[in-house]
């Protein structure tokens, strides 16, 4: 397009707005899932679960230093790193949709308002793109790694409508190196960043196919690519220095191992590295094995498109309710934007089309997911389905997709218009330009994440259940990475500590807690960060919560029994008859446990899980959120109350335990919320619920005033209201 000028000031603009939106709503603090496993391995320059994600490891880190002299908290620093990319991401797709739009309009318009057609739709795609409910609810809280992803997208998506402009320009060909070397880049964040490469290709050979057989364009595209996966040699070099979160431990024995895995994308070379780039650990099928039925898996995409545009019109997950018309509508509209793509020309069209099918229906195929998590019905169970929603995945095709709806709304306003340039028709067909306000109202209520302390709070009162120097085995995620956030980010209680009982099946995690638990490494307790209900300790343990050397933990296996099995846990012997199944996992915290009893509390996330694997839950009572191993009989130990068989029948250490919940816990965000918006994570304030009914139960039992029972029964119902969705959930 002849003298093209880019709006680069609307975008920055634009940009601003959603930024200002994102801070608005913006997170205090941690959040459930990654959120917590992020922000505490950018703050200690860790390595989270493979890929590793250095390049975000590494941009969180440097980003949070140089927002450190604000005084704002670590998370709310990187949480604006969220917010920050995904705002600028806007402004990027701003300036395709204007560049588009302005070639679907024409040089030759003289009405003002068609020629401010480009200006409006790109304007209302980023209303519409930066308040998806997807997009909004990740931008406000680092919950992944994707808004980076997005962002790099957006400035590739821009890059080649650039080149597409000035192909025939001197220099033109380093628009294109610079894109490759953004997505290769990326790719050391998250693969994501890859995704706009079919489009590229596409464009390219529609463009300027002889392009790709310039000498001096591949030479340069080849030396970004090996500079731009260079960033994984962060993983082996930083983990040899075994930081205290260290997932897959990636370290090399040789630059050239670590060499040959990192180009070779872990198909040779480092085998630990190797394992870490390709996310063995996961053991993802081949896509012609799918994990759900591809009609499934389509749907369940829908199932997240549905939720986009309008989320708070319902609280129900699955589609098929109040939201579908306007689900549709969007949905139609997007189409229609592609169309108007099209319109301005065959290369900018087929790059949006190409586009916008790798993010959603390529995608859908790639990732083969498993049943969805709320999709699938009662017939399906919990092991085929997705432990949680995977509609982040799809970040980039959402964000993509409101822009794609402006293009389409704004030429269904000039049809409306009469396809002309009639001043007075074009002024009775703008109120369907409302239609980009929907989001913005319908998802706000949803996607605000202002006042929710929920997972540092569940994590602080977790921790404050275990005694000092205590033990603490965990289940997955969300009973693990906030208390992670706690301890390194906010230095809470980092005497205790916490095992993920899933990682025991590794070979590393086993290794590493024996390292770090040794007495010259074993934190110590502080008594600032820590509840005044337990005493002082004498002094740190003595020795390593397990005594297992590396060779007799690498031989520990599954499997069941071939005989009968006697281990002391203190002064039990427990017995388990031949065929018990015994995993690693078991077998593992089953040493750790009886190596470390006496020397340390021992403490479970729950109840249920490992202390009824191991055959240990009749020496459990609950101590605060935790459960705590008491080898002896619990019916003679001193505050020990057995709750009533229709609350689980556990034993209470109540007085303890009501100091901790009454005194010492924190519930902002967990005891009263209009919208628990994740429905993955309601165990979380069930939790609570559970607690206080079995408070009240064991003061009931105990004899207390009918007066506090009633308050604890009390409280036990607001937990229960979040826990079913919050009030606007159970209207």
């Amino acid at each position: 397009m002849k003298d093209f000028r880019p709006p680069y000031a609307h975008a920055a603009g634009a940009s601003l707005g959603a930024f200002l939106l994102y801070v608005w709503t913006l997170a205090p603090t941690t959040w459930f899932w990654d959120t917590s496993e992020y922000i505490a391995t950018a703050h200690i320059l860790g390595i989270p679960h493979p890929p590793g994600n250095p390049l975000f490891v590494v941009v969180d880190k440097v980003w949070s230093l140089l927002l450190a002299p604000t005084g704002l908290e670590v998370a709310v620093r990187i949480n604006l790193l969220a917010a920050t990319t995904s705002a600028l991401a806007t402004g990027f797709f701003f300036l395709v949709t204007y560049r588009i739009l302005k070639g679907w309009i024409g040089e030759d318009v003289k009405e003002i308002w068609v020629r401010r057609m480009p200006l409006i739709g790109a304007w209302l795609g980023a209303l519409m793109g930066a308040t998806a409910f997807t997009v909004w609810n990740q931008s406000n809280v680092n919950e992944k790694v994707y808004t980076l992803s997005v962002l790099g997208i957006a400035v590739v998506s821009w890059l080649a409508i650039r080149w597409a402009d000035r192909k025939d320009e001197p220099g033109a060909g380093w628009l294109l190196v610079l894109a490759v070397y953004l997505m290769v880049l990326g790719s050391t964040n998250h693969l994501m960043a890859l995704l706009p490469a079919p489009a590229l290709g596409v464009l390219i050979l529609l463009e300027k196919p002889r392009v790709l057989l310039d000498r001096h364009l591949l030479t340069r595209s080849v030396l970004a690519v090996v500079l731009a996966l260079s960033f994984n040699f962060f993983l082996p070099i930083r983990s040899a220095q075994q930081p205290i979160i260290n997932e897959g431990e990636p370290i090399c024995e040789t630059l050239g191992g670590a060499a040959v895995a990192i180009y070779t994308n872990g198909a040779a070379g480092c085998e630990a590295l190797a394992a870490n780039l390709t996310r063995e650990q996961y053991a993802k099928p081949p896509l012609t094995d799918r994990q759900a039925p591809l009609g499934h898996q389509l749907t369940n995409w829908f199932q997240y498109f549905d939720w986009q545009w309008a989320r708070g019109l319902s609280v129900a997950e699955t589609p098929g309710n109040a939201r579908l018309p306007i689900s549709l509508l969007f949905l139609g509209l997007g189409v229609g934007g592609i169309l108007v793509a099209f319109r301005a020309g065959t290369g900018p069209g087929t790059y949006m089309a190409t586009l916008a099918f790798t993010l959603t229906l390529a995608l859908v195929y790639y990732l083969n997911f498993r049943y969805g998590f709320s999709l699938a019905g009662d017939e399906i169970d919990r092991a085929s389905r997705e432990v949680r929603e995977r509609d982040y995945f799809f970040i980039g095709g959402f964000h993509l997709w409101g822009f794609l709806t402006a293009m389409g709304l704004v030429g269904l306003w000039r049809w409306a218009g009469g396809g002309g340039e009639d001043r007075k028709h074009l002024a009775m067909a703008a109120p369907v330009l409302v239609v980009a306000l929907v989001p913005l109202v319908f998802n706000y209520g949803w996607a605000d994440r202002s006042d929710d302390h929920s997972a540092r709070d569940w994590g602080y009162n977790m921790l404050q259940s275990v005694e000092p120097y205590g033990i603490l085995f965990t289940n997955g995620d969300n009973d693990t990475f906030p208390l992670w956030y706690l301890q390194e980010v906010e230095g809470i209680r980092q005497d205790v500590t916490v095992i993920v009982v899933q990682y025991l099946y590794t070979q590393w995690y086993p290794r590493q807690l024996r390292y770090h638990t040794q007495p010259e490494r074993q934190r110590h307790f502080d008594a600032e960060t820590a509840a005044p209900v337990y005493d002082p300790p004498a002094g740190p343990p003595t020795r390593a919560i397990t005594q297992l050397t590396d060779e007799e933990m690498n031989q520990v296996g599954s499997g069941q029994l071939g005989q009968d099995f006697t281990v002391d846990v203190g002064p039990v012997a427990v017995q388990y008859p031949a065929g018990t199944w015994l995993g690693r996992g078991d077998r593992l915290a089953l040493a750790i446990i009886r190596d470390s009893l006496g020397e340390r509390p021992i403490h479970f996330a729950s109840t249920a899980g490992l202390p009824q694997d191991l055959g240990l839950r009749r020496w459990v009572t609950r101590q605060g959120l935790t459960a705590r191993l008491i080898m002896d009989d619990l019916s003679e130990v001193e505050g020990m109350v057995q709750t009533s068989q229709q609350v689980g029948g556990d034993w209470v250490n109540l007085d303890l335990s009501l100091t901790l919940a009454e005194e010492v816990f924190s519930y902002r965000g967990l005891e009263e919320r209009d919208v628990w918006a994740d429905r993955a994570t309601l165990n979380i304030p069930w939790h609570f619920y559970f607690l206080y009914l079995q408070l009240a139960d064991a003061a009931g039992q105990v004899g207390m005033p009918e007066g506090t029972v009633g308050e604890l029964l009390d409280r036990a119902d607001r937990f229960s209201v979040v826990a079913q969705g919050g009030s606007r959930a159970i209207q």
